[in-house]
């Protein structure tokens, strides 16, 4: 029995399916199936089948489930207590959503590793569903993005982080650039062009998607918020946005701002962690940091640009295991 057997088989069980517990490990499907066959093997127990409707724990799984994530638990603590002991920075992982990762974070962290040069940052981007996972087993130890609901998110410290407006934006020659008044509805036709997140249906932009009933044929998907704003200017289509990210772009008339019937949204960012008896130090430390003025201008830079020398680029899967 090994941790990786176990993290695949409470991946599985927290997120419902192969597909997502190895998109969380960063690692291919065929792997997650194979540690949890040689789990199921050691055990002597099915742990968890495939249904019609998802993923069933067994009589087994149900119990074992609990205990394994403890064993999991207990060797990330394991882990940072060796790490303390050798004197070394302590590791603070950052899952955040695509946007979030693009343009708050690493000026955040930039900051805020300035001021603790004993914590080592990191950064990878991850859909909203599988956040309280991530946090759970301790493959992330905080995270920025929607706030977190439903049962997983059970037990879990969820606080707001910052506030920001959406809208829409698309090219100046756009056919919608100077109308008034425009509604929801009358966008639900247009080109739709997304960064990761707003293909994630628990988001701000995936929830305004399914809102709108915008065809799958209507949207595409770009690698980041750069990229489909990039599109949007070329005329390819209309794009979300966070009104103070682009309006650098809007500024310098690259890109317009449509007037779409109550824009902005006002929306929140949450912070989301382990309870207080539960997190490791650098946690705290960093939630400590939000509050100050330094954190909440860097949040608010338009550009997400950092120092060469703190420069990290985000991971694009959560490579934790």
């Amino acid at each position: 029995m090994t941790l990786t057997q176990l993290e695949a088989f409470v991946l599985v069980a927290r997120l419902g399916s192969v597909k997502a517990a190895a998109a969380a490990l960063g690692v291919s499907e065929p792997a997650v199936s194979g540690a949890l066959a040689a789990l199921r093997q050691q055990l002597g127990d099915p742990l968890i089948t495939k249904t019609a409707t998802g993923m069933q724990l067994s009589a087994g799984g149900l119990r074992f489930v609990g205990i394994a994530s403890q064993i999991v638990g207990l060797a990330a603590e394991g882990e940072s207590v060796i790490r303390q002991a050798q004197g070394a920075a302590a590791r603070l992982r950052v899952a955040a959503t695509s946007t979030v990762a693009e343009f708050v974070v690493p000026p955040l962290l930039a900051a805020f590793a300035t001021r603790n040069a004993n914590v080592e940052p990191s950064v990878g981007v991850s859909e909203s569903a599988e956040m309280a996972a991530l946090l759970h087993e301790r493959l992330a130890d905080v995270c920025f993005g929607p706030r977190l609901s439903g049962d997983t998110a059970l037990g879990l410290s969820c606080e707001p982080m910052m506030r920001y407006g959406l809208i829409v934006v698309a090219a100046p020659t756009h056919h919608l650039a100077d109308a008034s008044a425009i509604s929801w509805r009358a966008l639900a036709s247009e080109k739709w062009l997304v960064a990761p997140a707003g293909m994630d249906p628990s988001s701000e932009v995936g929830g305004l998607m399914a809102r709108l009933h915008v065809p799958a044929d209507r949207v595409q998907v770009f690698p980041n918020q750069t990229a489909a704003w990039a599109a949007a200017e070329q005329g390819a289509g209309v794009a979300p946005a966070i009104a103070h990210l682009v309006s650098p772009d809007i500024e310098r008339g690259v890109l317009r701002r449509l007037d779409v019937e109550g824009t902005p949204v006002q929306l929140l960012w949450y912070v989301s962690a382990l309870p207080p008896e539960r997190r490791p130090p650098a946690v705290a430390t960093l939630l400590r940091f939000l509050n100050t003025p330094v954190a909440v201008q860097s949040m608010h830079r338009s550009d997400g640009a950092v120092p060469a020398s703190r420069f990290r680029p985000p991971v694009y899967v959560t490579l934790w295991s």
